[in-house]
Order: structure tokens, then C-alpha cells, then sequence
């Protein structure tokens, strides 16, 4: 029995449909992902899950159990960081994870979790004068102190620098080898592509596409780059006929050849033929970025 099932998912909001037919499921133990451009249903799906939502039509569980007519028994289970959270600002961490362990019957030791997250030595720290990074360690922290089986991150990394981007997916990926199955909400293509077994994109209250990362790079089609700088230039003829190819072009005073597998193995062959040395030779793959930007159409 997958750890959370979606079924036939709506939600309205008078005459605007948030959530309009999901449909997917999330196996124990995955990192799944949920992709989609703003206001496309997915803060909604998620808190339908989470059961502080409740449907107009569908089916939600979380290990069999219904989010909105077994909230109390489901808040044993999962653990929710939504993308507004906030904590009076008086508040320090250690008082924020004794009055979260508090509410369950059986919390995890909020001690050994602060540590695990890299906040022992914010204890005494009030709320509001903790850094970004360090806010979302502490939700983090909230999230998993009723050592749920499953956990909700919200735009998880949003506001963050690269490193405490970085810091965080290392997180994420420590949570779910400690056993726990991850439903992930974000806007970062590295960070889905990075951390998620499989991705649901969502667009205008509908799934468009569910697969692995990698499954939904090679089904967008998505193409491979070539970018190099040469002191004889390589006739513009001889790179289209490469198979696969699909562009060339030049980009600040580089040539950029645009196609598949096939155009990145035939093209060294093309420069030994041609006696042409390629300078600053990078080959880049196909991104979950270009995929999403193929499935949705979305500019962002």
C-alpha cells in the first residue's frame, strides 16, 4: 500500500478550480516531488493531504487512513512544513521543539534532533533572530518531532543562498535514509532533479506529466549541447549534417551545436576529419529546467 494516495483530487475556490482531477501516489520511503508554475494547485494538493483542506471530490490517504475525517490519528504519521510558517517571534528553538514534542504521545528526542540539524547551538536563540537557513532547520525540525512516517516540505529552500540550498538537500536526503518517505513542493528544477525519485508536474490543476527525472528529460525530447570556441571555424553545413543535430549557433563568440547523443558521438569524429582543435569543449545534458519549461510552457 503506497505511504500517500491521491485520487481523482478537486478543489474549488468559488468559481476557480485549484485542483482538478490529481491523481498520483507516493510509495514508503520515496522522495516524491510535485513541480508546477505558481497558482497551479499544488500548496492546495498538499494540504489536502496534510488534511487541513478538505476535498470537493476525491480521495486522499495516508497509510490508508483519511486526512480529513482521521486528522488526529494522521498527525501521528506525517509531519507538515508549509511554505508560510511562522513562530512568534519571542519564541526560542528550544521552547519551539518542547511545545511541538509536546503535542504527541510519542515524540522523537527533540535533543538528539536539534543536533541532527545543526541547531544545538541555537537553543537559546529567540525566533526572530535566527537566519534564514536557520528558520528552516528549525521547521524542518517541527515537522519531524512527532517522528512521523512521512513528511510534507513546502518550498523547502525558498529565500536561501546556494550553500544553504546545498546544506538543506543534504538534509532531505539524511530524512529519508532515516527511513521517513518525503513529499517534496518546490520550484528549484536542480533540487527535484537532484533529490526525487519520481516527479508529478502540475499545471492548472492537473497532472501533465509523472515520471522519474530522468523519465521526463527523454520524454520532453529535451536536446544535448555542444559549446566550443575553435581558431578554424568549422563549416556550419558540416555540423548540421551530424545526426541529430538541430542548431547551430554563435553565442559570444562561441559555437553552440544543439542535438542528442547521436550529434555529441559524431562530433570529435567531425573535428579529427576536419584537423580542428575545439577550445573550452563543454558538452551539457538536458536538464529537468528544460524538460519542465517543454511540459508546462511555462516562462520561469
Amino acid at each position: 500500500m503506497p505511504m500517500i494516495e491521491v485520487q481523482d483530487l478537486h478543489k474549488a475556490y468559488g468559481e476557480r478550480k485549484a485542483v482538478d482531477g490529481v491523481t498520483f501516489a507516493v510509495e514508503e520511503g520515496e522522495i516524491f516531488g510535485i513541480l508546477g508554475p505558481n497558482g497551479a494547485g499544488k500548496t492546495t494538493t498538499v494540504e489536502c493531504v496534510a488534511g487541513l483542506r478538505a476535498p470537493d471530490r476525491g480521495t486522499v490517504r495516508v497509510a490508508g487512513l483519511d486526512p480529513a475525517a482521521q486528522h488526529t490519528d494522521v498527525t501521528r504519521l506525517l509531519g507538515v512544513q508549509l511554505q508560510q510558517s511562522e513562530l512568534q517571534a519571542k519564541l526560542t528553538v528550544r521552547e519551539a521543539l518542547e511545545l511541538y514534542a509536546s503535542f504527541h504521545e510519542r515524540p522523537a528526542d527533540w535533543r538528539a534532533l536539534a543536533e541532527r540539524l545543526g541547531l544545538e547551538g541555537q537553543l537559546g536563540v529567540r525566533y526572530a533572530k535566527l537566519s534564514g537557513g536557520q528558520r528552516q532547520r528549525l521547521f524542518i525540525a517541527l515537522a519531524l518531532v512527532g517522528d512521523p512516517r512521512a513528511v510534507i516540505l513546502d518550498e523547502l529552500t525558498t529565500g536561501l543562498d546556494p550553500r544553504g540550498r546545498r546544506d538543506t538537500w543534504a538534509l532531505v536526503e539524511d530524512i529519508r535514509r532515516g527511513g521517513v518517505t518525503v513529499l517534496l513542493v518546490t520550484h528549484f528544477m536542480e533540487e527535484a532533479q537532484r533529490l526525487c525519485d519520481r516527479v508529478a508536474v502540475i499545471d492548472r490543476g492537473r497532472v501533465t506529466a509523472l515520471d522519474t527525472p530522468g523519465g521526463l528529460i527523454r520524454r520532453a525530447g529535451t536536446a544535448r549541447t555542444v559549446s566550443f570556441a575553435a581558431d578554424t571555424p568549422l563549416d556550419r553545413a558540416d555540423l548540421l549534417a551530424l545526426p541529430g543535430a538541430v542548431s547551430v549557433e554563435t553565442v559570444d563568440g562561441r559555437t553552440v551545436l544543439t542535438g542528442d547523443d547521436a550529434t555529441v558521438d559524431a562530433f570529435v569524429p567531425l573535428l579529427a576529419r576536419r584537423g580542428v582543435t575545439a577550445r573550452g569543449l563543454r558538452v551539457s545534458d538536458a536538464t529537468l529546467d528544460d524538460a519542465y519549461l517543454d511540459l508546462t510552457g511555462a516562462d520561469q
